[in-house]
């Protein structure tokens, strides 16, 4: 009896693996390679958190945009550009911060160099000029800001306006011009650049000649460009979209800009860009990447009232200067040592 058992059970088990065998046979082989691929393309959750050092009011219909055709809920978080970079540092591997947007090239150097950052899709940059994204690809411009002087019509004439910015030093310009802090980014990029085009010696003799004649030091562009347009002053230092936005201001819109430097032989005048990066330990990197591809697109470069880091969009309007000889990567490494020059100088928070 247990023999007959045994062997009933051996026939079946036979025929159950034969039949296996024979259905694995007729179904579809996945090799690896498409196992990979399948793994690779696995959906992350529709989430994006953004540490943003850019004004609200430039990212917020991005970002509605994006989710609006994403589907994706982005988590912005803002404030100043600088702390938010430092923050990714301590956290390190903890960050939440799948995206960084900076106002400046000079913090994503930062965060370049303490290997925060993770290497951007070429596929994607590739519509970006190469001196205006990172050596090895892990930041990118989205816009791009030059330094201009605006000044006031009704105070002075265009030529009597300094056309260089060692023409400022110049004492008839003494207390009628105004500049942003010096704890502002931009303006420690600005700076770093002039010093990696003429060395630190010439960069402190300029910056102790520009404190020398008195600027009104202010805490933003946009009270710069206000004081100009109110005429509390005749110049001041400011980004060319924010003259601009000083068009737009009913009653205190009689200004002009001029590009510094633009002669023959000048250095020219230097371009920054507002940039963006996917941090090292992003918790949604296609997501990130998405984000990133959606702020290079035409339809989101034509909302800025920066100049679009994409050349030759169809409808925009572009200024046409000479820009200085700099990578923006070289201006980075700079940083620390043009802060101290400026705090030599006396410019300083």
């Amino acid at each position: 009896m247990i023999k007959l058992l045994s062997k009933a059970i051996l026939i079946v088990s036979v025929f159950i693996l034969s039949m296996v065998i024979i259905l694995s046979g007729c179904m579809p082989k996945i090799s690896s390679v498409e196992k990979d691929i399948d793994d690779s393309m696995a959906e992350e959750p529709k989430k994006l958190t953004i540490y943003s050092g850019r004004q609200e009011k430039f990212i917020i219909p991005m970002v509605e945009r994006f989710e609006q055709q994403t589907g994706i809920k982005v988590n912005l978080i803002s404030g100043k550009a600088t702390e938010y970079a430092h923050r990714i540092v301590e956290e390190g591997r903890n960050t939440q911060a799948d995206v960084f947007l900076s106002n400046d090239a000079g913090v994503l150097e930062y965060l370049r160099r303490e290997n925060m950052l993770a290497p951007i899709d070429e596929n994607v940059l590739k519509v970006v000029p190469v001196n205006y994204r990172a050596v090895d690809n892990t930041w990118v411009g989205v816009t791009v800001r030059c330094r201009v002087f605006i000044y006031n019509k009704d105070l002075i004439k265009p030529e009597d306006m300094p056309k260089s910015l060692f023409d400022v030093v110049d004492p008839k310009y003494k207390g009628q011009f105004t500049i942003n802090r010096a704890g502002n980014e931009s303006m420690v990029t600005y700076f770093a650049s002039v010093n990696s085009l003429v060395g630190p010696k010439e960069t402190l003799e300029l910056l102790k000649g520009i404190m020398a004649n008195e600027p009104l030091i202010l805490q933003s562009h946009t009270d710069v460009r206000r004081a100009v347009g109110s005429g509390e002053v005749k110049f001041g230092f400011v980004n060319n979209y924010h003259y601009k936005m000083q068009l737009l201001e009913e009653g205190m819109n009689n200004v002009g800009v001029i590009f510094p430097d633009q002669g023959e032989g000048e250095m020219g005048t230097f371009a920054n860009v507002s940039g963006a990066a996917i941090t090292k330990h992003a918790k949604h990197p296609k997501n990130a990447l998405a984000f990133i591809q959606f702020l290079l697109e035409p339809e989101q470069q034509k909302l800025n009232d920066e100049t679009p880091i994409i050349p030759g969009i169809e409808g925009v309007e572009y200024d046409e200067y000479k820009t200085a000889n700099t990578s923006l990567s070289d201006v980075g490494p700079l940083w620390e040592e043009t802060i101290k020059l400026m705090e030599e100088a006396g410019y300083s928070d």
